[in-house]
């Protein structure tokens, strides 16, 4: 027998169904509540709010627990790489060798953007951000594909969502190079995915970037690691528009735009900036540590806790073991990574932060990452939305492809001005 929710409103008392997913989450579902009894539910920045039913990705932010289409984090991490997980995310399994190559092949050929694309990027100013250039660009990448801008036709998504993975490097690489006045690097069919988007960034045109196995793998796992988290700010983003039959890459712009803000993929840029400051000051972390404790508000922890995850985040988990082991590699002795180390350290054992569950998580360690590859702060959301893409990709596909599915439209619980009469501009 289904389960039932009872709300007792001015005197009457009425039933709704409770919703009931296949990890034991549970929802009251309330999608006629308003036209049954004329209120709405209230829910500011729907903390609280089921938007939809997905089948992408399970989060149990008490558990420390995120699955990839069932498969735990941890075993993608060991033994899969950020292609494999793309297929995995947008087509609901893991591909077989054949499909991998497939798609694989179809991500080398769409690596290129039209010529006529450079025009665009000679249009910003050399000092332009990159997040205002990816998003301008992911649009215009679509007026140069006539395919995209008509229906949604599940036979050719394959090479559209191919499409988008594939040039959303090429256009970030070309984004930074832009943003320092360097000249665009090509990609190259002989390098794979990481390789290739590293190549783009660092190499010049008369030599080719080292490309050290190390970074390349660290990379890959920083973009596999964020291929998808749920119903995040970005993630939501890209549904709403894709819920009003926006074109796949217009649905993806905005994603991008939603991720540029600090308080969601700006994360770990703060982890940087924060070292810095700490290092202006002469400290090792040790006094900064103590402010945070004192609860002085000029003090701000970044890259520690998670909004979801009240347990340790199990990308923190992965992507930690993965920092060490670039940084054994590569030698490398920087002085905000002495720092990195020192607030790594006290946090784990001091029990303030481990009482309060203030845990180092991904954004701080892809952070310490990015800096020693040599990434510049300003793109580290950019490497961000490149990992985010798949899950986008595959939100996007799950809205498009729902026989129930309507336009986002949500209410608001108005508090202005009551009715009043206009007042002519003389009488004023």
């Amino acid at each position: 027998m289904s389960q039932t929710a009872k709300l007792e409103l001015e005197g009457k008392t009425f039933e709704f169904p409770v919703i009931v997913g296949t990890e034991g989450e549970k929802g009251v579902d309330v999608r006629d509540l308003r036209a049954r009894t004329g209120y709405i539910t209230y829910d500011e920045a729907y903390g609280n709010t089921g938007s939809c039913q997905s089948r992408i990705t399970f989060i149990d932010g008490e558990q420390g627990i995120l699955r990839y289409r069932g498969y735990p984090i941890e075993e993608l991490a060991e033994g899969s790489t950020f292609v494999q997980i793309a297929y995995l995310l947008i087509f609901g399994k893991l591909p077989t060798e054949p499909e991998r190559q497939r798609f694989s092949d179809l991500l080398t050929d769409y690596q290129m953007i039209h010529e006529d694309m450079k025009f665009h990027f000679e249009g910003f100013p050399s000092g332009s951000h990159p997040m205002a250039m990816l998003s301008a660009m992911i649009n215009a990448a679509g007026c140069f594909i006539p395919e995209v801008m008509n229906r949604y036709e599940p036979a050719i998504f394959e090479r559209q969502a191919a499409r988008l993975i594939s040039q959303v490097r090429t256009l970030a690489a070309y984004a930074y190079r832009k943003s320092r006045g360097l000249p665009a690097i090509y990609p190259k069919r002989k390098y794979r995915y990481t390789q290739n988007f590293l190549h783009m960034m660092f190499s010049e045109p008369d030599e080719d970037y080292h490309l050290d196995p190390a970074v390349v793998d660290a990379l890959d796992l920083i973009f596999l690691l964020h291929a998808d988290h749920e119903q995040n700010c970005s993630t939501s983003t890209v549904r709403m528009v894709a819920s009003s039959r926006a074109n796949l890459f217009a649905s993806a712009a905005a994603g991008v735009c939603a991720l540029w803000g600090p308080l969601h993929g700006g994360a770990n840029q703060a982890v940087i900036e924060m070292l810095e400051e700490i290092q202006i000051q002469g400290d090792d972390g040790s006094r900064f540590l103590e402010r945070v404790k004192q609860r002085d508000g000029h003090a701000k922890l970044m890259g520690f806790g998670h909004r979801v995850y009240k347990n340790f985040d199990p990308r923190a988990r992965i992507i930690k073991k993965a920092c060490d082991v670039m940084l054994d590699k590569m030698g490398i002795h920087d002085p905000l990574l002495d720092i990195a180390k020192k607030l790594e350290e006290t946090a784990l054992n001091d029990p303030y932060f481990v009482e309060r569950k203030l845990y180092p998580n991904v954004d701080f360690y892809s952070g310490i990452i990015l800096k020693a590859i040599g990434i510049p702060s300003e793109m580290f959301t950019v490497i961000f939305a490149i990992g985010r893409m798949p899950g986008w990709i595959a939100n996007y596909k799950e809205v498009i492809e729902s026989s129930d599915s309507r336009i986002y439209r949500p209410r608001q619980i108005y508090q202005g001005e009551i009715q009043r009469p206009y007042v002519p501009i003389e009488e004023r």
